[in-house]
Formats: structure tokens, sequence, C-alpha cells
């Protein structure tokens, strides 16, 4: 797995020489004043594309796994929707997503662990909730 961390190692380097790692440059660009994300963001889209265009076409598996290339579409559906607005309101309320945020504890921003810590919370509370819906859906099936 050198690979993915040297993909973490180039990622965060990245965001912190782009100050991208810095909550308030992030705010910044949502209330309209810095457009810096923009670019980093149309840099980060036209690379990825270009590799899903291009690797595919190279080599018949993926590299670490040797699985065959496919694309896997999600629906775009309610809880997309849903979980997309409230990741973007924390993403604004923090000013930082949760890649980034990592970066930021590398540039010194300790306090950033508070949103990291409030992100592993989210996550394990939508864990629990998911886990709660299916065993009453699983319930409902069986009656």
């Amino acid at each position: 797995m050198p690979l993915i961390f040297v993909g973490g190692l180039i990622f965060g380097f990245g965001l912190g020489f782009s100050h991208m790692a810095r909550p308030e440059v992030v705010l910044e660009f949502l209330q309209f004043t810095d457009f810096g994300l923009l670019f980093v963001m149309f840099g980060a889209a036209i690379v990825t594309g270009l590799a899903f265009a291009i690797v595919p076409r190279l080599r018949d598996r993926a590299p670490l796994t040797g699985d065959t290339y496919g694309r896997r579409l999600k629906s775009f559906d309610k809880n997309v929707l849903i979980g997309g607005s409230i990741f973007g309101v924390g993403w604004g309320l923090s000013g930082i997503c949760p890649g980034a945020a990592y970066a930021s504890l590398g540039i010194g921003n300790l306090t950033i662990l508070w949103a990291l810590a409030g992100m592993f919370v989210g996550a394990y509370l939508q864990g629990v909730w998911r886990s709660q819906q299916a065993s009453a859906a699983s319930v409902a099936n069986a009656d």
C-alpha cells in the first residue's frame, strides 16, 4: 500500500501548499471573497477526469486490488440530497472538509481536532441510525 501513502502525501502537501488546509481560506471562498478553492477543485476534477478516461484504456485491472475497472453509479435519491446538504452545512460551519482537516493538523492547527471529533461522532451516529433503520425494516419484513 505504499502507493496509497504516496497519494496521501501528495494530497496533504498540495492542500497545505495551496492554503486549503486553513479554514479561514475555505470560509472566504464560501463568502465569495476568495476563489482560489475553485481553481484547486477544477485542477482536481481535470486530473480525475483524465485518469478515469485514460487509465482503463491502458490497464485491464486496478493495480492495487486486481479488480476490473467499472463504474459504480449511485442513483440520485433523497439520501444523497439530504446527506450532501448536511455535509455542506458542516463544511460551511467548520470551514473545512474531512481531507483538508487532516492536512490542517499537519500545519499545526490543533483546534481542528474539534471538527474532526465532530466528524467521527457524526459518522458514528449515522451508522447507529442506519443500523436501527435496517433492523426495523427486517422486523417489518419478517411480519
